[in-house]
């Protein structure tokens, strides 16, 4: 069985950890027009103007206002519309920006009924608070992109993990890819080591999360949390983890496991 959520207040400490880790960061590159190759042509600002103009925006959404796309497809045009409209390029100011604006979204979260729902990207709607999830998941995976660009150490706490999947299970029903995914029936089985375990079900494409009677599993998987959270965001080639031994799948159709992380949008 999954493990309980992560309470909300450990979930805002760590936000505001991560947050402050990424931002310092970005304050030590020498060159803020680096390029990032995992983001392109986004350069060291862009990543940072866009992480920074987050927690405004989902404080925005909370409240009831706010934009987002009204298709998960539609995210990356959308990201490259709030970089061209950044209020400046400044790396102080939008770190300034991003502190100011987790603390106000912190604060919204706390004087919120938690079962009260903001709408997010692809018309979905989620908890507010369970949201922060995938704000640190912007710090890390980004802060990810950043160091491995300009050639800084950026190790990752596995115990943030199952903090990030709390945000992403919200949302990545709408991040089902639905042009390569067709009528996929499968039902996977994740154990992160030394943490939870999930399951995805796929029926006729539609996708459940941890469902209660989650039927008979098709391919069970054994990973290290940090890999398996790059290999669901892109950021490392699905064959290494095997050649290493993070990943391990097994059970009656292991050859299915590459295709869990390709049955999605790219993050």
């Amino acid at each position: 069985m999954p493990s309980p959520a992560p309470s909300a207040a450990a979930m805002a400490r760590a936000a505001t950890a991560a947050a402050e880790r990424f931002a310092a960061l970005v304050e030590s590159v020498p060159d803020p027009a680096a390029p990032i190759p995992a983001t392109p042509p986004w350069t060291v600002t862009d990543v940072f103007g866009h992480v920074a103009m987050e927690p405004g925006r989902y404080r925005d959404l909370a409240l009831g206002g706010g934009e987002w796309p009204s298709t998960a497809a539609g995210l990356p045009a959308f990201n490259d519309a709030q970089i061209a409209g950044l209020p400046n390029r400044d790396i102080g100011e939008l770190a300034a920006v991003l502190r100011r604006d987790l603390q106000a979204f912190l604060e919204t979260i706390e004087e919120q009924d938690p079962e009260r729902l903001m709408m997010f990207d692809g018309d979905q709607r989620i908890r507010a608070d369970r949201s922060l999830g995938t704000l640190i998941a912007e710090f890390v995976v980004h802060g990810h992109d950043i160091a491995r660009a300009t050639g800084r150490p950026w190790p990752i706490d596995p115990a943030l993990v199952p903090m990030i999947l709390t945000g992403l299970h919200q949302v990545m029903p709408g991040w089902v890819d639905r042009g390569s995914v067709g009528g996929h029936t499968a039902t996977y089985q994740i154990r992160l080591r030394g943490g939870p375990t999930h399951v995805y079900r796929f029926r006729a494409g539609e996708l459940s999360i941890d469902p209660p009677e989650p039927g008979r599993i098709d391919v069970r998987v054994s990973a290290d949390p940090v890999t398996w959270l790059l290999l669901s965001y892109g950021r490392v080639a699905p064959w290494r983890p095997a050649l290493t031994g993070k990943v391990f799948a097994y059970g009656r159709r292991p050859w299915l496991a590459p295709r869990l992380t390709a049955n999605f949008l790219p993050a």
